[in-house]
């Protein structure tokens, strides 16, 4: 069974067809990465996939249990109780990391573990300094977000994602906001956890990181599906516009 299933998604904002009929599955332990130029609806997508964004038309389910089906051309979504339980799923990780400015590193991690899924506070902070550690930021626990460099705010994010136990982690251009020592960092974390087999969906500009951390690759451009692919076929793609896209770095497969 499929992690997550999408099909025909649709969204619009204004005139503006952000998203014209995606659809798309990822299996458990799979990672898929999403890349395209700036504009092609990526992020929407993301966001549509985590509830944050309604689509206009289109089905979704998590683990095989609908939680928008598509009828006479519109998305109805099932009730606020079962979406939130959707929720549980996935985390997901933001370009601009959105920690609580006010909280502490390790409170950034624990709150929502304790206040949302209702778990023991112990058990909640013997986690939480775990997923801390192996994040290179077993001091850092009384730091507060701005005391911390870039890369470390996003680690933490990372941590505060992992903490809920999600089934799947969504991560929105991880890098974009860092520069390049930092995103090595990143990427090295995320390369960590791919390797523990955490199914993963990454909207990235990283072409050789998607290269080497990817099961299937999704190249998207006006808001439709260009060209889905291993990174091998990919990388070595027919498709004039992949090509062109992918430009120095086509043929590295």
């Amino acid at each position: 069974m499929n992690l997550l299933e999408m099909s025909h998604v649709k969204k619009t904002f204004g005139d503006n067809q952000v998203l014209k009929d995606i659809s798309f599955a990822v299996a458990p332990g799979e990672v898929v990465s999403i890349i395209g130029p700036s504009g092609s609806g990526k992020s929407t997508l993301l966001r549509c996939a985590t509830l944050l964004e309604t689509m206009d038309d289109g089905s979704m389910a998590y683990l095989g249990k609908p939680i928008v089906t598509s009828r006479g051309g519109r998305a109805v979504y099932v009730d606020k109780k079962s979406q939130r339980k959707a929720m549980q799923i996935f985390g997901l990780v933001f370009q601009n990391f959105n920690l609580f400015p006010h909280y502490s590193v390790l409170k950034n991690v624990i709150d929502a573990p304790i206040h949302v899924q209702g778990r023991n506070k112990e058990e909640v902070c013997s986690e939480a300094r775990a997923l801390l550690a192996k994040m290179g930021l077993k001091d850092k626990e009384n730091a507060y977000p701005c005391q911390l460099s870039g890369g470390q705010q996003q680690r933490v994010s990372i941590a505060r994602a992992l903490a809920m136990k999600p089934k799947i982690l969504f991560f929105d251009e991880p890098t974009s906001a860092l520069d390049p020592e930092l995103t090595l960092e990143i990427l090295k974390v995320i390369k960590s956890l791919a390797e523990e087999k955490m199914t993963m969906v990454i909207v990235t500009h990283e072409m050789t990181f998607a290269r080497d951390v990817s099961d299937r690759m999704i190249f998207m451009e006006h808001g439709l599906i260009v060209e889905e692919a291993t990174p091998e076929a990919m990388f070595s793609s027919e498709n004039e516009r992949t090509r062109e896209f992918l430009g120095k770095y086509y043929g590295q497969s």
